[in-house]
């Protein structure tokens, strides 16, 4: 009788060890693929951060260089050429790199910029004086002369009339010339007189028109609106406001009582 007993215990106690083992193996299984992940992910921010912080490049020295030997220099690299301007340069050959940024032996990135000047040789054009003529004339002059055209700035001028080259740069007949472009100071003419704007809120319409016209003054806009505090017809609010300066050709708004 105890005999039969034993035995359903014992496979009792068999059993029960082998869930126990079954779940240790699951456990072992779980934690070993959590580590794998792990393992994997690390790796790939290793390779993400390699790949985009990790790797840079020296940018070579280019002074000197073809522009096109140049250009293939960089794309060797994963590097990309902008040419900036073309320069005059008694030293550097005509169509060679004549000066690059950032500086040969840099460490850059992959995909960028390096920015060049190229050589144009030395210079062969004569400046020629275009002070005093008109802008149009000035430019087809420079151009038949082989130069470009730069900045062009206008400024009010008491002595030149509108549309009139009063400076330029290069000094005409310039030895030392860096640069095929010519730059251009226009003139305005004389600065138009300033007056300071009255007040006409408060003023009707009628008179506040009156008083423009005289002044030679014909630009003025009106827009009406209701303000049951001021008089039908009378100015509410105006543009330009009362103390600012005012030139010929200023236009006015008025808002008007109804």
């Amino acid at each position: 009788m105890r005999a039969t007993l034993i035995k359903p215990l014992a496979s009792i106690i068999m059993i029960r060890m082998s869930a126990r083992d079954k779940v240790r193996v699951l456990f072992r299984l779980i934690f070993l693929a959590m580590v794998l992940m792990a393992v994997a992910a690390v790796a790939a921010i290793t390779t993400i951060r390699f790949t985009v912080h990790g790797r840079v490049e020296k940018v070579p020295n280019l002074i000197g260089q073809p522009e096109a030997r140049a250009r293939e220099l960089l794309g060797g690299l994963g590097l990309e050429m902008k040419v900036e301007d073309k320069l005059y340069s008694h030293r550097i050959p005509s169509g060679n790199i004549l000066a690059e940024m950032p500086p040969a032996g840099s460490l850059v990135r992959p995909a960028q910029f390096v920015h060049v000047l190229v050589s144009l040789g030395p210079p062969q054009v004569t400046v020629p004086n275009v002070v005093g003529s008109s802008l149009r004339a000035a430019r087809i002059v420079s151009i038949q002369q082989g130069l470009t055209i730069g900045d062009v700035a206008s400024v009010y001028w008491p002595q030149g009339g509108p549309d009139e080259v009063v400076a330029q740069d290069p000094q005409p007949a310039a030895t030392h010339v860096r640069s095929p472009a010519l730059n251009f100071l226009v003139s305005l003419g004389p600065r138009p007189p300033a007056f300071l704007c009255p007040s006409f809120i408060g003023q009707p319409l009628a008179e506040v028109r009156r008083e423009l016209a005289e002044a030679g003054f014909t630009s003025i806009q009106v827009t009406r609106l209701s303000a049951p505090q001021s008089p039908a017809g009378t100015v509410v609010e105006q543009v330009p406001v009362p103390g600012s300066k005012i030139t010929p050709g200023m236009v006015f708004d008025f808002e008007v009582a109804k």
